[in-house]
């Protein structure tokens, strides 16, 4: 990788789940982890745990860069990773959504994600090597009802990472995706806050699937089949940033395997009719 004794990796959404799993896994692996966070307070506890964390908000471009900036002075410019972790989901029907809705799940899950890999790829470059890792989604794969923003923007974002893939053959540096299936984490549950802020369930045709949903998920976490814990996913990840030759996707979960297989094979007719079942209930995924 870098030839550093201590490679560098910066991991972006790590407050929680799947990025405070692998910034914790990759620490142990004995890498050199920044941690990317938001809030004060996630910055606060993170740099208390030992992480060098660094605030980044996706949604605006001078944090991405600044971001980017302190990264790379601090690592004196051998970054040997970047995991592109944070992003949220817009939950609701596409109706119901506005265009402020829509445009800030793109430039978070999507903008954001590209202009900071775009911001330490040519220290990548210079060195002739690196490693970048795109936290996707079986949803990148399956677009689902009532998910239908979040769908869209992960799907960008794989078809992101198969651009850049080829156009940095021969540089040193790769790409992979990560693509989660449902994991226990805090993400359905964030999702669905999204529903209070802004989806008009007042006046919305799907006002009664809202509030069932809210009630049905307003308490503690529901269990889900075949989920598995974000660890699985960090896994995944530390592959990605040291096999000698990592995988151009990784699925997670049964599921994902599933929505992979499906996605290439399985005829449109026969996707619509599967997803028609979900339309009686919110299809929020756990990733």
């Amino acid at each position: 990788m870098s030839g550093s004794p201590q490679p560098a990796v910066f991991i972006t959404g790590t407050s929680s789940g799947i990025g405070y799993a692998a910034a914790l896994h990759m620490k142990n692996c004995g890498w050199r982890v920044f941690s990317g966070a938001r809030k004060s307070e996630d910055l606060e506890r993170l740099a208390e745990e030992g992480f060098e964390a660094v605030s980044v908000d996706l949604a605006r471009s001078d944090s991405v860069q600044e971001a980017a900036d302190k990264v790379l002075r601090e690592c004196d410019g051998n970054l040997a990773g970047l995991v592109n972790n944070a992003g949220y989901g817009q939950p609701g029907a596409l109706e119901d959504l506005d265009r402020e809705q829509m445009r800030r799940q793109f430039e978070v899950n999507v903008l954001g994600l590209q202009e900071l890999t775009n911001a330490v790829l040519p220290s990548m470059i210079q060195q002739g090597s690196g490693r970048i890792v795109h936290i996707s989604s079986v949803v990148g794969r399956v677009s689902l009802p009532f998910m239908g923003i979040y769908s869209a923007s992960k799907f960008a974002v794989e078809a992101l990472a198969d651009a850049q893939r080829v156009e940095l053959t021969g540089t040193g540096v790769r790409v992979s995706l990560v693509e989660p299936g449902p994991i226990h984490t805090q993400f359905s549950k964030n999702a669905l806050g999204s529903v209070n802020d802004g989806i008009p369930s007042d006046t919305s045709r799907f006002a009664d699937l809202y509030r069932r949903e809210l009630a049905r998920r307003g308490g503690q976490r529901e269990y889900r089949p075949f989920s598995l814990p974000p660890e699985a996913v960090a896994k995944k990840i530390e592959h990605a940033l040291t096999a000698r030759r990592p995988r151009r996707r990784y699925a997670v979960t049964l599921p994902a395997h599933l929505g992979s297989w499906m996605s290439r094979l399985a005829p449109d007719a026969l996707l619509d009719a599967i997803l028609v079942r979900t339309l009686d209930r919110m299809a929020l995924p756990d990733k």
